[in-house]
């Protein structure tokens, strides 16, 4: 193991953890939201147990004992058929996970992505031992949002490592149902893979509620013509593709699974259970596909609702500028055919002594003729042109 120890010390390799991680002392953000790198210098030594949430050796799918050191279970361990050894960890260190893998013998790929962490839910075989990545997910109702987590399980002959990066899924749960149900503990590690499947694909469901929720919501608010649906849509849409990006790998796990079956002696019962988590898989899948077409149909709606608002809102203002401009000719016109007048008026008003028709006694009439003629000849051209 010292081989490829050394090299997973190596700068870039391993998340670098702040100094408030709990080995040592406060809190510190999961590791899938750090992707920083350690320094050349290897981490500090942090004892196991200070990670160890629970551990225990199960025989006949009843609780031995408790233990708090990893090496107290691997020696509890005589390799008789029905004996198991279930450790579960919560957000280790790298070092503590080196502990670990020196124990179990766990293969340095696998080991790597426990560690890194951002893994997408994949199912892979080391030799005997199993390695699956799953994305839990849960609703938030308080800002209408979408948490999820991650959860990476080693499946060996005769034990079951987990290590969660995020508070959910509740292990200590399913921890509690398997222990209650001896039946199913006694079907080995693969009965705690089965149980951990079922608690994931079972944490979905508030998550489809929550966004069947949501989505009807803004099918409401696309129709009220609400300005910030917009928004919405595509942060719902985020939302759901990284749900699907939690939820359609698990039939490719699924399937994998059953593919060993026989090649691993899988018992009938299990059999059964398993397929009946991937029976729900598959619809959580379904339902999350739908919901992306659903998204992106109310999307081009919104979008479409939106252009004809707009288009709507520009035909009032054409609508508008034209009752406009229509007032505007009438009010030139007859602008114009007042202005006639006045200039005649305006003309023959000037009191100069020498003026042409100033003392013509037609002048009068003249005056007022030609004033009518301007008049009603500039009322026929407006007229005609549809000014008036």
């Amino acid at each position: 193991m010292s081989d490829w120890r050394a090299r997973a010390a190596r700068a870039g390799k391993w998340p670098l953890r702040p100094s408030g991680h709990p080995g040592h002392g406060g809190a510190d953000p999961a590791p899938e939201h750090s992707m920083d790198s350690w320094t050349e210098a290897e981490p500090p030594r942090v004892p196991l147990e200070r990670s160890l949430v629970d551990a225990a050796v199960y025989r006949d799918g009843r609780r031995v004992d408790a233990h708090t050191s990893l090496a107290e279970i691997y020696r509890q361990l005589p390799g008789e058929p029905g004996t198991m050894a279930w450790i579960g960890l919560y957000r280790p260190t790298p070092e503590q996970l080196w502990q670990a893998a020196e124990q179990f013998g766990l293969h340095e790929l696998a080991l790597e992505d426990a560690i890194v962490a951002h893994q997408r839910p994949k199912l892979e075989r080391y030799g005997d031992t199993l390695f699956v990545v799953l994305r839990s997910a849960r609703y938030l109702d308080e800002t209408e949002e979408v948490d999820f987590g991650e959860i990476h399980i080693f499946v060996g002959p005769e034990f079951v490592l987990t290590v969660r990066h995020s508070q959910a899924p509740d292990l200590g749960a399913v921890r509690k149902r398997l222990e209650d149900d001896p039946v199913l503990l006694a079907m080995g590690p693969e009965a705690v893979l089965y149980a951990i499947l079922d608690a994931v694909v079972d944490g979905y469901a508030p998550v489809v509620a929550g966004l069947q929720n949501d989505i009807d919501e803004i099918e409401t608010e696309v129709f009220g013509g609400d300005p910030k649906v917009s928004r919405r849509i595509y942060e719902l849409s985020r939302e759901v593709v990284d749900f699907q990006r939690a939820t359609r790998p698990l039939l490719t796990i699924m399937r994998g699974l059953e593919a060993g079956f026989q090649k691993y002696g899988t018992s009938e019962e299990l059999q059964r259970y398993l397929r009946d988590v991937a029976d729900h898989a598959t619809t959580v899948a379904e339902r999350v596909d739908g919901f992306r077409q659903i998204l992106g149909d109310i999307l081009t709606l919104n979008a479409t609702l939106v252009s004809q608002a707009q288009n709507e809102e520009m035909k009032a203002l054409a609508e508008a500028s034209h009752a406009q401009n229509n007032e505007i000719k009438k009010i030139s016109s007859w602008a114009a055919i007042l202005f006639a007048p006045t200039l005649i008026g305006t003309v023959y008003g000037m009191n100069f002594d020498h003026m042409p028709e100033l003392h013509w006694i037609l002048g009068y009439p003249f005056a007022i003729a030609l004033m009518a003629l301007v008049c009603t000849s500039l009322y026929i051209v407006f007229k005609r042109r549809d000014w008036l």
